[in-house]
């Protein structure tokens, strides 16, 4: 056998052990096993983790339900004459009960494709709680009490985040609750405090507000999303007001107590505001207590996430981690290439840094709010020289036949040589429309490169092409 076969040989025996069942550690199972590895994941919950369970799957299943309603709503600006409602002025409901079941039967749906694909790739999964007992050896408690040791060559950490509690604001699961526990509401909110404005606690907002249901949104900043492109954020506050909610700008929750039926939210300036709900979304806190993380010689920062380099590296030798337990962007979409990159660099097989400059990220809000590449106030900071362009969908014409008014698409390039640093797109789909965005963001496109590419007439699209053309740098 000569060197290389004696090294793939010597790589196909390799154990490798992931402790979380999330994107990062179903992602990197599929990668091991497939590189020939022998791969066992341990899951406590059901694999797919919070982002198929309870996260991400069902809160878009959720606002996917809100979206289909405001149809009802925007008919008329369409011309279509709908049948005559039970009640006076009514023109769609939200049944939860129905609603709640199709959004939890469709994660578990979900959850079991995935289990189905780990175990067609020859992926073992244990069902417990795992605990590092070293760099090499991981510990799983089953739900029945007992324990078993799994010896490994490589371990990959991705045990995910946890929704914030305030001891001001302690969730019941009834009345006060986390995003994760909205799903067990039996009836349709009547009004819904959210607090927190970040993209979690619109999605919420949002999504409530479609399902026809006052809300209130309290936002610490002066404005909605103060982490997004700001004229994105000023689209989606301004289209928040105009359908009736009540957003209240810089305004913090000092305590949330259960009043009776409903919830008594007070505000630390003294005013307070009644609701039958309130959605606590404050942020996450990683997963990494009682991990034996320490122990194995796994470095944490001060705010409890696993320090990792570009290709998942922890600081002990073999242990890798993955997803929002390292705190580098709380995403699926990035915790699974974290644990793609990590098994790939692990296992020998070719690999190229994480590149956050290329992450494409979407608020899943109405319209939605897609990015990717240098922002804004990133370039400035940077000093790095660019042109921007920023077109308004109301003069799409597919737009126009859509009855899309609110939105925009906006390009970055830089000075020179017109390569598309980054974009923003306020959009209905805009998570599908930033793809040829990311493409030209990851693969260095010119705006003439990209105001070339056919468009189909008339499209949502043909208004990228169109800033890219309007981008272009006469030679001098």
């Amino acid at each position: 056998m000569d060197d290389v076969s004696s090294e793939v040989a010597g790589r196909a025996a390799q154990r490798v052990v992931v402790v979380g069942g999330g994107p990062g550690g179903y992602e990197s199972a599929l990668v091991a096993a497939h590189l020939g590895a022998d791969v066992t994941v341990v899951d406590r919950d059901g694999v797919g983790g919070a982002a198929v369970l309870t996260d991400c799957v069902p809160s878009k299943t959720l606002i996917s339900t809100a979206d289909f309603m405001s149809r009802f709503f925007a008919a008329a600006g369409l011309g279509v004459k709908l049948a005559e409602s039970p009640e006076p002025g009514e023109v769609a409901r939200a049944d939860m009960p129905t609603v709640n079941e199709r959004v939890k039967s469709l994660a578990a749906a979900q959850s079991a494709d995935i289990a189905a694909r780990l175990e067609r790739d020859g992926v073992t999964v244990v069902r417990g709680t795992g605990r590092l007992d070293g760099p090499e050896r991981v510990v799983v408690e089953g739900a029945d009490g007992t324990t078993q040791t799994l010896d490994a060559d490589v371990v990959l950490v991705s045990t995910g985040a946890r929704p914030r509690e305030l001891a001001s604001a302690m969730p019941d699961g009834e009345r006060i609750l986390t995003w994760q526990q909205v799903y067990d509401v039996p009836e349709l909110p009547e009004h819904v405090v959210v607090v927190g404005s970040g993209v979690t606690g619109a999605e919420f907002a949002h999504a409530y507000l479609g399902l026809g249901c006052e809300v209130t949104l309290v936002s610490s900043r002066d404005r909605v999303l103060p982490g997004e492109d700001p004229d994105a954020a000023a689209v989606i506050e301004d289209v928040f007001k105009r359908r009736g909610m009540n957003v209240l700008g810089r305004s913090r929750a000092e305590s949330v107590v259960r009043d009776g039926d409903g919830v008594l939210v007070t505000l630390t300036d003294g005013r307070t505001v009644s609701a039958s709900h309130c959605v606590m979304a404050v942020g996450s806190v990683p997963n990494t207590e009682d991990v034996g993380l320490a122990s194995a010689g796994v470095a944490l920062s001060s705010s409890g996430h696993v320090q990792v380099d570009s290709v998942s590296r922890t600081t002990a030798r073999g242990v890798y981690a993955a997803g929002d337990c390292t705190g580098v962007l709380p995403l699926a979409s990035v915790a699974a290439m974290q644990g793609r990159t990590a098994m790939s660099h692990a296992l020998g097989d070719a690999v190229a840094p994480l590149n956050l400059r290329a992450v494409a990220a979407n608020i899943f809000t109405d319209p939605e709010i897609a990015t990717v590449g240098w922002s804004a106030p990133a370039l400035d900071e940077a000093g790095i020289g660019y042109e921007a362009v920023m077109l308004p969908l109301a003069t799409n014409p597919r737009a126009k036949m859509q009855n899309v008014r609110d939105g925009f698409v906006k390009l970055f390039s830089r000075s020179g040589s017109g390569v598309v640093l980054g974009g923003v797109v306020v959009a209905p789909r805009a998570s599908e429309l930033i793809f040829p965005v990311a493409l030209a963001v990851q693969t260095k496109l010119t705006v003439d490169q990209v105001a070339a590419s056919f468009t189909v007439y008339p499209s949502m699209s043909g208004s990228i092409a169109e800033a890219a053309r309007q981008l272009h740098a006469r030679p001098s």
